[in-house]
């Protein structure tokens, strides 16, 4: 099939839009606590409310797709993102609150059963590694600017008599003086908003999906869910939600309250630095999967952020603040090798086992109800403990996963000839 270049571009800035949209919980979530009062049980329950939405959304949005094509799908995706962002921007209660997030995430768990099987398409078979390692590299910066658009907007709203921007003296007038936060909202509406003119402006292709991306019959996820690999691997990826979210949503509180650090400046830009230290290490991981076997990879890089995860949580203010930036650099690869090493794993099947190993990404809804929940019993040390034990199942993957299909390398020895 003719290759679109127009729809790899709209597939790129779609991934750009989603991160920017998912990635902000952790800088924000000081701010909200404070602005509502919450608890840390409480405050646990907004990545909950975010990312069950994948839980319930994953394999339906499947047949949605079959029935609907992407760019029906799209264009409804962003209109519960552009929606929900309105409704809260308009409203800022928690109870709203809440239901924003459920909306947004909803939104984004359609985005992304619909656009990998696209970019297969639209970018070329032959490119599909290198489009989709792009657009994760791209998803991956998107996660770094937003934490600092979010800082940016702040102390511009804190000051606005210095400032000379249009667009912030328009958010000064419609923005709770008390919760500038609530100002991130309406841009991710204004995002939405484009991005469906967009898409409603773009011709798509006829996407025709293989095997490995079809939806399959209920007696067919009966019979997954009965085999035991493919429930260790949906914990695998549910672990690893858990533990990419349990640091990045709690980093700018923990370093506010055991460290003293602004969380509207030195927190904030600590997130987006552990989501640039992700993209960073996905380029490393990308080298080091062409010469090692990705268990090992996947063994070394589960044990070094394990040591890294205990420097941020024991180490002194300066070795914490940057010890849980460099987590991200760890992180980075474990979600792809893991998915490549479950769908290597089994013979058949393959769209319906990638549709429970999406549903695993409500791994970073349980695990920050039940960090907050502790959190509340003890402390935030304490309850961020809970990680070790997802980084732990992490690293177990690396040693009992058999794959029928092994990772490629490149031999680095010179031939004797």
């Amino acid at each position: 099939m003719k290759k679109n270049y127009r729809i790899v571009a709209l597939i790129l800035v779609t991934f750009f839009v989603i991160s920017f949209l998912t990635n902000i919980l952790g800088a924000l979530n000081p701010s909200v606590s404070l602005s509502f009062g919450l608890s840390e049980t409480m405050a646990g329950f907004l990545p909950f409310t975010f990312f069950i939405a994948y839980g319930v959304m994953s394999i339906p949005s499947g047949f949605m797709l079959e029935k609907y094509g992407e760019k029906r799908l799209m264009i409804f995706a962003f209109f519960l993102a552009l929606s929900g962002s309105v409704l809260f921007a308009c409203i800022p209660t928690f109870g709203v609150f809440l239901v924003t997030l459920f909306t947004i995430g909803t939104g984004m768990a359609i985005l992304q059963v619909v656009i990998n099987p696209l970019l297969r398409v639209a970018g070329g078979e032959e490119h599909y590694a290198f489009t989709s390692v792009l657009a994760q590299l791209i998803f991956g910066a998107a996660s770094f600017v937003s934490p600092q658009v979010y800082s940016w907007l702040v102390t511009s709203l804190a000051d606005t008599d210095k400032s000379n921007n249009w667009f912030i003296d328009v958010l000064s007038k419609i923005v709770p003086i008390d919760m500038s936060w609530v100002s991130m909202y309406w841009l991710f509406a204004l995002a939405s908003l484009i991005m469906i003119f967009i898409i409603v402006s773009i011709a798509f292709p006829k996407v025709d999906l293989i095997d490995e991306e079809k939806v399959g019959s209920r007696e067919t996820y009966i019979g997954l869910f009965k085999s035991k690999i493919v429930i260790l691997y949906f914990l695998g990826i549910f672990a690893y939600v858990g533990v990419e979210q349990g640091i990045s949503y709690w980093m700018s509180k923990f370093l506010q309250i055991y460290h003293g650090f602004d969380y509207e400046t030195t927190g904030a830009v600590a997130v987006g630095n552990f989501w640039g230290f992700m993209t960073i290490g996905g380029i490393i991981g990308l080298v080091l999967l062409k010469i090692m076997d990705s268990k090992l990879v996947l063994r070394l890089f589960s044990s070094l952020a394990i040591i890294s995860l205990g420097v941020a949580l024991f180490g002194n203010a300066n070795n914490s603040l940057y010890a849980f930036q460099i987590c991200g650099v760890f992180l980075s690869v474990m979600y792809p090798i893991i998915l490549s090493l479950a769908l290597n794993s089994v013979s058949k099947h393959h769209g319906s086992f990638a549709g429970i190993l999406m549903t695993g990404i409500m791994g970073g809804a349980v695990m920050q109800l039940l960090i907050g929940f502790i959190s509340d019993l003890t402390s935030l040390r304490v309850g961020m403990l809970l990680n070790f034990v997802a980084l732990l199942f992490v690293f177990s993957i690396s040693i009992w996963a058999k794959p029928i299909i092994k990772n490629k390398t490149i031999s680095l020895r010179k031939s004797k000839n």
